[in-house]
């Protein structure tokens, strides 16, 4: 039988339960205890160790568990807590999680994808904080549109001034950084050939979604949170949805699809036919979004870049 075991982790802590012995231990969340975890589940042998996904806490412990060569794979909080209410589970304790990621795991079956080595989980960092500094620009830019008062407005112009020069630095350690890797430019030369696609779209997916290029279009659209779901119950039938996947590659996409609907040929051919069908705005985008992703996939797969049908 399988041996699934989940992990909930926090800042002192790393719970960890075992399926389907029940086993349950926790380790300090330290090089020590993570060392002590490693030891004892190689013992083990698990087929699958899941951690759910906490913001960032998980990376050094999915890291240490990866490298010692334990099949690791982070999985969705949000499923995991549907997960949990469909089980009827409402009590919530670390012990607790870790049975619940167990247990899910265990239902699901999650694809085990290799953890980023430290160069992508880098850019990923670097990606993630301009993304962060962009997002503290726009508050700080729209206060100083607010405001009237002379002394706000001097300081709100040195916080401007100072995140944008920490902006231009953060670009500059991107740019080292895939420069740094032939196989990094490489990929980064493919991507940008796509008309719409600039260099902030193509750093995200490669610091973000590292396996493209190796998903089927399915996986590639899901993995983007561009996979339409649809609410059907017997005759009724509600409206398609997105979500889920990774949200600062979906809103990557989005933009990009802003412009690859007016300067790619053959999105822009797709874009207008939608309108021209009826739907909405917002769809048609959504829908250049999904088939851009799933372009870009095939590129990376294929090693070719754009061609003009």
């Amino acid at each position: 039988m399988e041996i699934v075991v989940g992990i909930d982790v926090s800042k002192a802590q790393l719970d960890v339960h075992v399926l389907p012995s029940g086993e349950a231990w926790l380790v300090a969340n330290d090089a020590e205890g993570l060392a002590a975890l490693c030891d004892r589940l190689g013992q083990l042998g698990p087929q699958v160790v899941a951690l759910e996904a906490t913001g960032g806490l998980e990376t050094v412990a999915a890291g240490g568990l990866a490298s010692a060569g334990l099949p690791v794979v982070v999985v969705n909080p949000a499923q995991v807590r549907a997960f949990a209410a469909a089980l009827g589970q409402r009590a919530k304790t670390d012990p607790i999680d870790a049975w619940v990621i167990a247990r899910f795991t265990q239902a699901t079956c999650p694809k085990v994808r290799p953890i980023p080595d430290p160069e992508i989980r880098l850019l990923a960092d670097l990606v993630a904080r301009r993304r962060q500094i962009l997002q503290m620009l726009t508050a700080e830019r729209q206060r100083l549109q607010r405001t009237a008062e002379p002394r706000l407005k001097k300081s709100l112009g040195r916080l401007i001034r100072a995140l944008q020069k920490e902006l231009e630095q953060i670009d500059g350690d991107i740019d080292q950084a895939v420069r740094a890797s032939p196989a990094w430019l490489r990929k980064e030369d493919l991507l940008r050939s796509v008309p719409g696609v600039g260099k902030i779209v193509s750093r995200t997916l490669l610091a973000e979604m590292p396996e493209l290029g190796t998903l089927d279009r399915r996986q590639a659209a899901a993995l983007a949170g561009l996979a339409p779901f649809t609410q059907r119950s017997g005759q009724w039938r509600g409206k398609s949805f997105i979500g889920g996947g990774r949200a600062s590659v979906r809103s990557a996409l989005f933009l990009a699809s802003l412009s690859a609907a007016r300067h790619n040929p053959q999105l822009r051919l797709f874009h207008q036919r939608l309108i021209a069908a009826g739907k909405p705005k917002m769809v048609a985008l959504i829908a250049v979004a999904r088939k851009l992703v799933i372009l870009l996939n095939a590129i990376l797969r294929d090693q070719t870049p754009w061609q003009t049908a």
